[in-house]
């Protein structure tokens, strides 16, 4: 057998001039990381590759059975190294990794496989965990960068959720997109600045955004509304997910995806979850309560500037979905999104999105443990409910996606004529 070249270390040398190279994860957060990693010394680059090219990359350098975000993600990366447009000798990767049972946490391993298969072991593969599963010379995820990552989301969260309620009733085709690219503009120019993350001019930001976005003309009309939840590949990327933030606009659709923020909190809840089960030390759960502090107050400052604008939908905070998931499933079910999931479900239902899509990809076998399993109790919960699961992976028909939401949203509009007739 071949051996497998060891952890390739990211010097401080690699810092002044390689390019890490980052998947396509989050719509508009991701712009934002890429400032946030310019303010510490780092280049990011965001891949942005999709279609048939970059999913035969996946599956020709990673196993076929693995999970369907991987052969994704992954497959971006790799196609970016092997297309020509970097330099692999000055490039390394980056994957987020969260140490749990999520085959998530062996996405680097995977990588570095995939690479010796490709002649490029010398590429150094970063992971980016919260819990310091790896260490780099030239490299560390050190906790003022953290929180900036973390007031990056918040933005980011802030931007998606009020464009998911502009965007299906704006007057003017584009006005939408111009608030979108003008705040990210503004916003990656004020970070490289190292200004707007600090709380006064923060909040001066979001209700700024706030203020644009309400500010677009909006017609009146009535639509489908449909939440999307699901694994957090699949739920945030349209590569993942083929346009599915597109096709439900193209079918008279206003959507609502739950922010990425939440899933972060849920990752520092489960620490105290870990040291009731597991016997996770102190440490870990004082760390856990100190970040889940922090994320709280910049959460509620932004709901607080939503307050003023009762026409738009605003999430509810995170101890609210704890709650509602603990009337779900226990809170120690934490494998992949774990309890977050029907406790995201039980939240857009209760904000009136009661037609739910839960995106699953092939090979997360937590997601459709949970995502599957919970479908009966939140019916239960709420007989209004229309769950649909809706499967993804390599040899998935993007027609057979479509008809099968196209039923949703047939059933949905039965309903809703029922209740108006």
């Amino acid at each position: 057998m071949a051996r497998i070249t060891p952890k390739i270390d990211f010097t401080k040398e690699m810092k002044r001039d390689y390019t890490i190279l980052a998947p396509d994860i989050f719509p508009t957060h991701m712009e934002l990381l890429e400032s946030v990693f310019k303010i510490y010394g780092y280049k990011l680059a965001v891949v942005h590759y999709e279609g048939k090219k970059v999913i035969d990359t996946g599956l020709k350098y990673l196993h076929n059975d693995v999970c369907y975000p991987a052969i994704c993600s992954l497959g971006q990366q790799l196609y970016a190294l092997t297309c020509g447009d970097f330099d692999p000798h000055k490039t390394a990767l980056v994957m987020f990794q969260t140490g749990g049972g999520c085959r998530a946490s062996n996405y680097i391993m995977l990588l570095r496989k995939a690479l010796h298969k490709l002649d490029m072991d010398y590429v150094p593969v970063i992971s980016l965990s919260l819990n310091g599963i790896e260490h780099y010379s030239g490299f560390k995820l050190s906790v003022p960068m953290m929180l900036t990552a973390i007031r990056a989301l918040i933005y980011g969260d802030m931007i998606m959720l009020l464009k998911n309620q502009t965007l299906p009733y704006e007057v003017h085709k584009g006005d939408t997109r111009k608030v979108i690219d003008q705040w990210i503009t503004e916003l990656t120019g004020q970070f490289e600045r190292k200004e707007g993350l600090v709380g006064p001019k923060m909040r001066q930001n979001l209700e700024a955004i706030a203020a644009d976005f309400h500010a677009i003309p909006r017609e009146k009309k009535e639509l489908t509304k449909v939440g999307i939840v699901g694994e957090i590949y699949v739920k945030y990327a349209s590569f993942g997910n083929n346009g599915l933030e597109a096709f439900l606009l193209s079918q008279g659709c206003e959507y609502m995806v739950p922010g990425v923020l939440g899933f972060f909190q849920y990752c520092f809840a489960n620490r105290e979850v870990d040291r009731k089960y597991y016997g996770k030390s102190w440490l870990s759960v004082m760390a856990g309560k100190a970040a889940m502090a922090v994320a709280d107050r910049w959460e509620n400052m932004m709901l607080d500037v939503l307050k003023p604008y009762p026409d738009f939908v605003s999430p509810v905070s995170f101890e609210k979905v704890r709650e509602l998931s603990d009337r779900v499933i226990d809170l120690g079910v934490k494998m992949g999104e774990g309890w977050l999931l029907p406790g995201e479900t039980a939240e857009l239902i209760e904000k009136g999105y009661t037609n739910v899509i839960c995106a699953q990809p092939f090979g997360c076998l937590p997601n459709h443990i949970v995502g599957k399993g919970t479908i009966r109790k939140l019916r239960e919960l709420y007989p209004e409910a229309n769950i649909f699961p809706v499967d993804y992976d390599p040899g998935a028909s993007k027609v057979n996606q479509e008809n099968r939401i196209k039923l949703m949203l047939a059933i949905a509009r039965e309903k809703e004529q029922e209740l108006f007739s």
